[in-house]
Order: structure tokens, then C-alpha cells, then sequence
């Protein structure tokens, strides 16, 4: 695709998404009982902003980029040349079944791919939103959409791709990264991962509560950089829960089950599983749940704890202690999605970023990191690899070719053989 077709599909994706906005924001609040504004917020908003960076941007992004030529390749001009992949594969999740799928698909097009999308079959409102506004956007041969359960993205895993992006859990990443083997295919793995929010050393617990309960508790918590567990101090423990309730109550009122601003549970595997997680924890506030949702739910875990050994992916957060901050490597769960510091300790800064590997982090403050295309996102170790958002996006759905183009006016002759002591002393001196 040359530069106006690629530019005419990110203004007709944009054009179109304003044009059915309140379907998306109906679509988001069947599937996942998002309100208004958190769909919007966490969901369309984001990927409007980003088609406006793509189509303010692309044309920069596309252009070849000279580069400095080597000396034994002289005389010469080298450049770097951007090109698609070619097809491209992206599996959504149902977290954020929007944004998550249109996020990759706007950095896949951009760079002149085509793509099939598989959308999660547990937001099936939101498929079909998704499917509406693809079909009115593109066309067939750049991209089509396939539905169905996980028989048919194994059978997408099992066709020749020549690039995979998949957003998912890190059971699913390996099967994703083992299928793409058998063709040598590269892949993105977002991931997940329990991401702590580590609170030390700080003048406002109260705001490091406020934060926390935000970031915990959009989309429920099911979100894959959402803080998974805190640890923090014996000292300030009380104060944390006392300002995390507080908040809590503020967003969502006394009774948050039958608030329409705060999210129900995917399905009912889910909840059940979120429920069974509780079984046997010291619960410390919420714990109740109705037949879609479950309450804000602080607890302290039981040794060895079920809840400590998986992605919680709810409303449920574990509160650690600690003594002294030697003890907080130890205590982080592999290498997280996220990593959140609540700190106004230099040092204590310093210690956390160098000894603490994450796939992002966010200090005084959650999930913003997210938020910011400069930056990129992505995981590290299990919570995956890969980066994407803004220019990272074009990145990722881009080979960068590279072109040298050699003058026939000189020829270097030493460079030919048969070869000799002086020959070999001038690449000697070339090559140092």
C-alpha cells in the first residue's frame, strides 16, 4: 500500500469509530458493564488519539532514512528502507476488547500489512461492533475478521503468517510462540503478570491509596497492568486500607454491585474462579459478590496462597508487609507487566529501577505509564515481549530493509583477491 491508500483507511477507521460511538459504548457496557465514561476513557478515547498520531505522523515514519556508509564500502550511500511484513495475524483478549484489538490493527495497517483480526469470543457485543466498522472501513483482501471459540484460532496459529500479535495470558502466549515456531514467524506477546505496587517512604498515603484503588479497580481489575498485590510497611498498613476504602467508596458508593459505573465479571468461569481465590483469605473489606460482580475485596493472604501464585485479573487486593527494602526483590513475583512505586525517596527510586526488572513502570501513580506512546509498552521474561503504541507500533509491523548503493566510478581494488601481505594491511587498517 502506498502512503494515500494507508492514510485514507486511518481517517475512514477514525471517521467511522466517532460515527459509531454510542454502539461501541453500548457493545462494552453489555459485554463488560463499563460505563460511559470508562469506555470512553480506557477504551475509544485511546485509540482516536492514536489514529490522530498515525495520520499526523505516517507520512515521516514511511519515508527511508539515510545512514552513515562504511569506509570499505566506498564509495556508497546506505539507507533504511521501511516495508510490511505482509500478513499479519492479531488474537484480542476480552478485557479490552476494543482497544485492544484496533491498538495493533492501526500500527499493522500503517505499516501497509494486510491483517486478520480474531476478536475474543467472550465480548461478542463487542465483535460485532468491530466487525460493522471493518467491513465499512476495508475491504476483504486488507482485513478480515474471524469469530469462533479457540478451535479457530488454532486453526489460524496452524496457516503461515508472516507476523503474530497476540494479547492474552501467558499459558495461551506459549502455545501462540510454539505455533509460530513451526514457520519461523515473529511474534508480540502482551501478557500479564502480578504487578506490584510497592508504597515506601512516602508523605501521602492517602493519594498512594486514591491511586492504587484507581488503578486497581477499573474494569474491575480485570486489566494486565492493574496492581495485583501491594506491599508495604507494617506502619503504614492501617493507614493505606483506611484511605483505600475511602476511595474506593468515592468511585463506586457504598454499594458498588449495583452501581453502573463499576464493571461486572466476563463470565460466570471467571467469577467462579475469582471467588474461589477468596476461599480461606483473611478478608479485611468487601469479599461480597452478586451473580456478575464482585465487591472491592482487600485481604491478607495465607502462606502459600493460591492468590499469590496466579494473575488475580478481579477486584481482589492482597496486602503484603515488609520490614526493610532489601526484602522487596525477593518478594516480587517474576519479572511484571507492571511495577508501581509509591515513593518520595530518591534513592529509594533509584533502588527499585535498578534492582527490580518489569515490563513498565509508573512511579506515584498507576497504569499512566500505559498512556504515554512515547514511552512504548510491552512485557519482559513471562509477561511477554514485544512493544507497541505509537511509533513503537509502526516499528513492530515494520521490516526495515537495509539498501546500499555502491558507484561503479571507483573500484577498490585491494578488497579482490588473490590476496597479499599489503592487501591484508590496508583492510587491517580499515577494520580497526
Amino acid at each position: 500500500m502506498d502512503y494515500l491508500t494507508r492514510l485514507n483507511y486511518l481517517k475512514s477507521l477514525k471517521k467511522t469509530i466517532l460515527k459509531y460511538e454510542p454502539e461501541i459504548k453500548q457493545a462494552l457496557f453489555e459485554d463488560l458493564g463499563k460505563s460511559s465514561q470508562e469506555s470512553y476513557s480506557t477504551e475509544i478515547g485511546i485509540v482516536l488519539l492514536e489514529l490522530s498520531l498515525f495520520i499526523k505522523k505516517l507520512k515521516k515514519w514511511m519515508k527511508p532514512k539515510r545512514v552513515k556508509s562504511s569506509l570499505i564500502a566506498f564509495p556508497s550511500r546506505s539507507f533504511i528502507y521501511p516495508e510490511p511484513f505482509g500478513k499479519v495475524l492479531i488474537i484480542g483478549p476480552w478485557n479490552y476488547p476494543f482497544q485492544l484489538i484496533l491498538m495493533p490493527l492501526i500500527g499493522a495497517i500503517a505499516a501497509g500489512n494486510q491483517v486478520v483480526v480474531k476478536p475474543s469470543e467472550f465480548a461478542i457485543e463487542t465483535e460485532h461492533i468491530i466487525k460493522t466498522i471493518i467491513k465499512e472501513v476495508f475491504t476483504e483482501d486488507v482485513v478480515q475478521v474471524v469469530s469462533g471459540n479457540h478451535l479457530v484460532s488454532q486453526e489460524l496459529l496452524e496457516k503461515q503468517f508472516d507476523y503474530i500479535f497476540f494479547t492474552g495470558s501467558e499459558k495461551v502466549g506459549k502455545v501462540v510462540m510454539q505455533a509460530a515456531s513451526k514457520h519461523l514467524t515473529p511474534v508480540t506477546l502482551e501478557l500479564g503478570g502480578k504487578s506490584p505496587c510497592i508504597i515506601v517512604d512516602t508523605k501521602d498515603i492517602q493519594l498512594a491509596a486514591k491511586r492504587t484503588a484507581f488503578g486497581k479497580l477499573i474494569n474491575a481489575g480485570q486489566t494486565c497492568i492493574a496492581p495485583d498485590y501491594v506491599l508495604i510497611q507494617e506502619k503504614d498498613k492501617e493507614q493505606f486500607i483506611k484511605y483505600f476504602i475511602e476511595a474506593t467508596e468515592s468511585f463506586y458508593g457504598k454499594d458498588p454491585l449495583n452501581t453502573l459505573d463499576y464493571p461486572k465479571i466476563i463470565h460466570q468461569r471467571h467469577h467462579e474462579r475469582l471467588k474461589n481465590l477468596m476461599n480461606g483469605q483473611e478478608v479485611i473489606y468487601g469479599g461480597q459478590y452478586s451473580e456478575t460482580k464482585i465487591a472491592p475485596t482487600l485481604l491478607i493472604p495465607k502462606k502459600d496462597s493460591p492468590i499469590m501464585e496466579e494473575e488475580i485479573f478481579g477486584p481482589i487486593l492482597p496486602i503484603l508487609t515488609f520490614k526493610d527494602l532489601s526484602e522487596i526483590p525477593k518478594l516480587v513475583i517474576d519479572k511484571p507487566l507492571a511495577l508501581y512505586l509509591f515513593t518520595d525517596n530518591k534513592d529509594v527510586k533509584d533502588y527499585i529501577i535498578t534492582k527490580i526488572q518489569s515490563g513498565g513502570m509508573t512511579i506515584n501513580d498507576t497504569l499512566m505509564h500505559f498512556s504515554n506512546h512515547h514511552l512504548g509498552f510491552g512485557g519482559v521474561g513471562k509477561s511477554g515481549m514485544g512493544t507497541y503504541h505509537g511509533k513503537h507500533s509502526f516499528d513492530t509491523f515494520t521490516h526495515y530493509k537495509p539498501v546500499l548503493f555502491k558507484s561503479k566510478l571507483i573500484d577498490i581494488s585491494f578488497k579482490y583477491l588473490p590476496s597479499s601481505k599489503q592487501k591484508e594491511s590496508i583492510i587491517k587498517k580499515i577494520l580497526k
